[in-house]
């Protein structure tokens, strides 16, 4: 196939649970189906919220930043994410934003006030298409106070004059920063182009943020276009969504503290990535069982097959275990090629995993024909999948060895 596919997903600096599942497998599936993959994740690294928490900190900004996005970077290791093909910040890249803002304003959707830059939604015909919304619906951006100067309330900042005291950027219009969303499109036009395949975040974003993006990538240039929104579903407590601002909320270095990585991710995959997914420990510690008992399982192939002596070929793999296999990545491939439906993978691994175990230890099993050659096989197509879904240890024992292990014992080299 070897087509090209461009994916760009936005990272919150932060260490919360409910971070974006949606690209948890999305990267290793496009390659296994032979995409070449361009992956960008971008980070926000300049934004009310970091200022203020510099300020209480008395820590510069971008200091502040670059701390965060090193333990991110250091949870993504330990859940197994795929790095990113290119991983950009907001503060290195304030040419491309202001290049993008004096294009909006060079094409009459932007107006000057005082220092400040605002997007004229007025100018946008098909604003609200990816959220649905009407535009008697929309008040501005949801994380700042109406502006009397607005033509619209719902015009949103591409450009914010500099408070005293506060990092900034020369730029035409004075000192400042740019707005929460210019720099999203920035970035992505900068490594994707204007029109690239897949664009990803959580829910809350579906409002105002990516309705923010196509409007002011369509006004930098018409012909600005995503194939595909994926809004991952959040992750909740008793129904409530997790949040720092309610403090109902736990970080990823916290649960692997208590169950393994490999545990969370299963957890995480377990439900379709645009669903709530509800979190507890009697959910994490049924995850932590299953995973138990898949490596587990996998290590007494590995055992048993040390002991014998096979040459695995089709024609060796009886009719039921074949048609069990063939039925098994069949439905892989439906499951993730339907809106990346890993939940369904994972139900899907039952009648394979049962086999085997019956082929180890039933009495029936152990008297099957071609019994080495068909637990072989089905320990071959099981590993093939876990490969893909990122669930797949350097080595079945590092984690068969008991249900809580500390994070440290597995290596991810």
């Amino acid at each position: 196939m070897c087509a090209g596919l461009l994916l760009m997903i936005s990272a919150i600096l932060g260490m919360l649970v409910y971070m974006s599942h949606s690209m948890f497998s999305t990267g290793r599936y496009l390659k296994h189906l032979e995409y070449e993959v361009c992956y960008v994740r971008n980070f926000t690294d300049v934004d009310d919220k970091i200022i203020a928490r510099a300020k209480q900190l008395g820590e510069d900004p971008l200091s502040l930043s670059r701390r965060y996005c090193e333990e991110f970077h250091k949870d993504m290791t330990f859940l197994r994410c795929l790095p990113p093909s290119v991983e950009p910040r907001v503060s290195d890249h304030m040419p491309q934003i202001i290049s993008m803002i004096i294009q909006i304003l060079e094409n009459g959707c932007a107006y000057i006030v005082d220092g400040d830059v605002y997007f004229s939604v007025d100018k946008s015909p098909e604003y609200g298409r990816l959220s649905g919304r009407k535009s008697e619906d929309n008040r501005a951006g949801e994380r700042v106070a109406v502006d009397s100067r607005k033509k619209n309330p719902a015009d949103f900042a591409l450009w914010k004059s500099s408070k005293e005291g506060e990092t900034y950027w020369d730029s035409p219009w004075g000192p400042g920063r740019p707005g929460w969303h210019i720099e999203c499109s920035a970035m992505s036009a900068a490594y994707l182009g204007y029109s690239f395949d897949i664009h990803g975040g959580g829910m809350d974003l579906v409002f105002p943020h990516h309705e923010n993006e196509i409007a002011q990538s369509c006004a930098a240039c018409s012909s600005s276009n995503i194939s595909y929104w994926l809004h991952n579903g959040f992750v909740t407590i008793d129904s409530e969504k997790m949040s720092k601002s309610l403090g109902n909320f736990f970080t990823i270095r916290q649960v692997i503290e208590l169950y393994h990585p490999l545990a969370l991710r299963l957890f995480l995959i377990g439900t379709h990535y645009r669903s709530p997914i509800n979190y507890s420990d009697l959910q994490l510690e049924s995850a932590s069982d299953r995973i138990y008992y898949i490596y587990q399982t996998l290590q007494d192939c590995v055992d048993f097959l040390k002991q014998q002596n096979i040459e695995l070929q089709e024609k060796t793999i009886p009719g039921d275990i074949l048609n069990c296999i063939n039925k098994f990545q069949n439905d892989f491939v439906s499951a993730m090629s339907n809106d990346l439906h890993t939940s369904d993978v994972l139900a899907a691994l039952y009648d394979p995993m049962r086999i085997i175990n019956d082929l180890l230890n039933t009495r029936k099993g152990k008297k099957q024909a071609l019994r080495a050659e068909s637990i072989a096989a089905l320990e071959k197509s099981i590993k093939h999948v876990l490969t893909i879904l990122g669930l797949m240890p350097s080595s079945y024992s590092e984690v068969s060895i008991s249900p809580f292990l500390a994070p440290c014992i597995l290596s991810f080299g």
